[in-house]
């Protein structure tokens, strides 16, 4: 997924007594979809331990630059992220930061990366106030860091003035901003099939076709960095596990029927860009079959999924359908699609050219969005990627219709 938008941020935690807060901001920060790896600072370990961070995170947390050397973790939590946040960052660390020093883990990650950095101050009023810490923070502006504001409010002890950990949403709603990033799908449950179904012949032989399951897996990526709780029914695909994706693996026709079946009922929008097996061999040999037995293979119908899911969607959920028929310049072609799209009661329906382009091993696309209101969107070669945006964008504003 590497010619994707990064779904992976650093959260840094600084050694002040509002480093709980970042316990609650990091799960916040995992519903609008990102992935997060958390970096304590030794002194913040008084105040919230490792345990806590790697229960929240699912990650193991590094803590100092002498673990795992060999990964050369400075460098490669530094790499590949959307972005770093530091919260809290106390007066201390801000100071480090602006200096441009490289004491612990943390801060030199802040000196290898190349991603927005995201400050989130938390101090007493005095500190706060203070001439070097003021000089520090128009430092670290200056260098393009986002230092959000910190809120007037009661301290530790009784002291009270600003300096105190901002509200985690107008954190998330300022990091959101900062990084350019939508979380629109948040609170929405997406589900997805991908991939080919095997229809066994025998233990050895089957009948399969040659999806590849990039098209599916794009729409699970991006659907998952929008916030959905996204579930993937993945068939005979060789492709990595998306982290943060529920994800059920299946071979035949029927097993990808009953698992869509049992899921279908909860999801907001289903995408099924699976290749399904129309039929499959009437009976299947435990063994190998000799080729002298080979004369014809009786077939039956294997079930309808798409169609069946159809006839049960209730009035909010939204279906997008996929057809991989011939040339899609053909109007014969498009008919085809559109009686598809009516007949199975999807929304949307991405016909694709399987006869003049090479939809199912390839990293690109092109073909025709159809929608049951009637309109029609060209969709020119582009990456798995890009139509993956586009039909979550389509199908996202007809459910959002739906909702009235």
């Amino acid at each position: 997924m590497s010619s994707q938008v990064r779904r992976e941020l650093v959260l840094g935690v600084g050694g002040g007594i509002s480093a709980y807060k970042s316990a609650e901001l990091l799960r916040r920060l995992q519903d609008q979809g990102f992935l997060v790896t958390v970096i304590p600072t030794r002194s913040s370990l008084n105040f919230v331990g490792t345990a806590t961070w790697e229960a929240l995170s699912g990650r193991q947390v590094p803590i100092d630059l002498w673990n795992r050397v060999h990964e050369v973790p400075h460098i490669s939590l530094a790499k590949n992220i959307a972005g770093l946040i530091i919260a809290p960052a106390t007066a201390d660390l801000i100071a480090r930061l602006a200096q441009g020093r490289a004491d612990d883990l943390l801060t030199n990650v802040v000196l290898a990366t190349t991603a927005p950095i995201i400050l989130v101050p938390a101090m007493h009023p005095e500190m706060w106030s203070n001439s070097a810490t003021v000089a520090n923070v128009g430092t670290l502006r200056d260098r393009g860091v986002l230092v959000i504001e910190p809120e007037s409010g009661r301290m530790t002890g009784d002291d009270y003035g600003v300096g105190r950990y901002p509200e985690i949403a107008s954190i998330v709603s300022q990091v959101n901003d900062f990084l350019g990033h939508q979380a629109d799908l948040s609170g929405k449950r997406v589900l997805v099939s991908a991939g080919g179904t095997r229809e066994p012949l025998d233990s050895v032989r089957y009948i399969g076709n040659n999806s590849s399951g990039k098209q599916g897996y794009a729409i699970a990526f991006e659907a998952a960095r929008r916030g959905a709780h996204v579930t993937l029914v993945s068939a005979h695909v060789t492709l990595p596990d998306i982290q943060g994706v529920d994800t059920i693996k299946v071979g035949t026709a029927q097993e990808m029927h009953d698992a869509l079946a049992k899921e279908f009922a909860e999801a907001d929008i289903l995408f099924m860009t699976a290749a399904v097996a129309d039929a499959r061999p009437k009976d299947s040999l435990h063994g190998k079959l000799e080729k002298d037995n080979y004369r014809s293979i009786e077939l039956v119908q294997n079930p309808d999924i798409l169609a069946e899911l159809g006839k049960s969607k209730s009035t909010r959920q939204v279906i997008v359908a996929f057809a991989a028929q011939g040339d899609v310049r053909d109007p014969v072609q498009v008919e085809r699609a559109s009686m598809k799209l009516k007949a199975k009661n999807a929304d949307l329906i991405y016909l694709n050219d399987v006869v003049d382009s090479e939809i199912f091993s390839s990293n690109e696309t092109e073909g025709i969005i159809l929608t049951s209101q009637g309109s029609s969107h060209l969709f020119d070669r582009a990456p798995k990627s890009a139509l993956a945006t586009k039909l979550i964008d389509l199908a996202l504003d007809r459910s959002l219709n739906k909702l009235g």
